[in-house]
């Protein structure tokens, strides 16, 4: 069997477990569902609550992204269509880009300072949206579905899904500012809490981390048997 076809099927395996997964996960939080304790909930939220925390929002985003690479693999593999579009790629650099910053953020930074460290982050819903998922999503990306379609260009449209979410996280902190603080309520990745004015480190120092991200996927993904146009 041809290597690339070989490659299709892995990577379309994998992104059918991503999208398992991504359903699992989303209805586990999306209910309080518990199979994991010890520890109390951190980082996670019922029903729509949920979806304001990046982690939930990219690893959805990953989720659809899997679905419709998949979709475009079964045509490749069926012979409806010679190969996968360059939007599916995009959106996989995209999608891949905004769990992989879900995953360093948590193991470099909010594991760190969380009250009850970095196994309360990886429980529950959160085994799959920290851990599992985002390690799912960057292999499979840079292992199995290596292309020469993009060029340097479209690294920076890994930092979309962080530019949107900074854009919200920034207006609901200013909104919720009171005498120049706001609660963990609202600053719930702690962010801002030594002072408002940090914002202006801490948001360009996680928009130059997302691209480096976006950048370093976009390296490993290329295929190095054709040049890049």
């Amino acid at each position: 069997m041809d290597r690339n076809r070989i490659k299709l099927k892995i990577s379309l395996i994998i992104n059918i477990i991503i999208v398992i997964l991504t359903v699992i996960a989303s209805v586990i939080m999306f209910t309080g569902f518990r199979f994991m304790y010890g520890y109390e909930i951190v980082l996670e939220s019922t029903k729509l609550g949920m979806l304001r925390f990046f982690t939930v929002d990219s690893n959805m985003f990953m989720g659809i992204v899997a679905l419709l690479f998949a979709i475009d693999e079964i045509n490749v593999l069926q012979e409806k269509r010679d190969d996968i579009s360059i939007n599916k790629y995009i959106l996989k650099l995209m999608g891949t880009s905004g769990v992989g910053l879900t995953f360093l953020i948590v193991f470099t930074y909010l594991g760190q300072i969380s009250e009850y460290g970095l196994s309360s982050l990886l429980m529950n819903s959160n085994l799959f949206f920290h851990l599992i998922i985002p390690i799912f999503s960057i292999l499979n990306f840079i292992i199995f579905e290596k292309t020469d379609k993009m060029n340097y260009k479209y690294t920076f449209y890994g930092i979309i899904p962080t530019v949107a979410y900074a854009i919200y996280y920034l207006s609901n902190i200013l909104y919720h500012m009171e005498n120049g603080e706001v609660s963990v309520k609202y600053d719930w990745y702690w962010f801002v809490q030594n002072g408002i004015w940090t914002a202006v480190i801490v948001a360009p120092t996680i928009l130059v981390l997302s691209y480096v991200i976006s950048y370093v996927l976009w390296i490993l993904n290329k295929n190095h048997k054709k040049k890049i146009p």
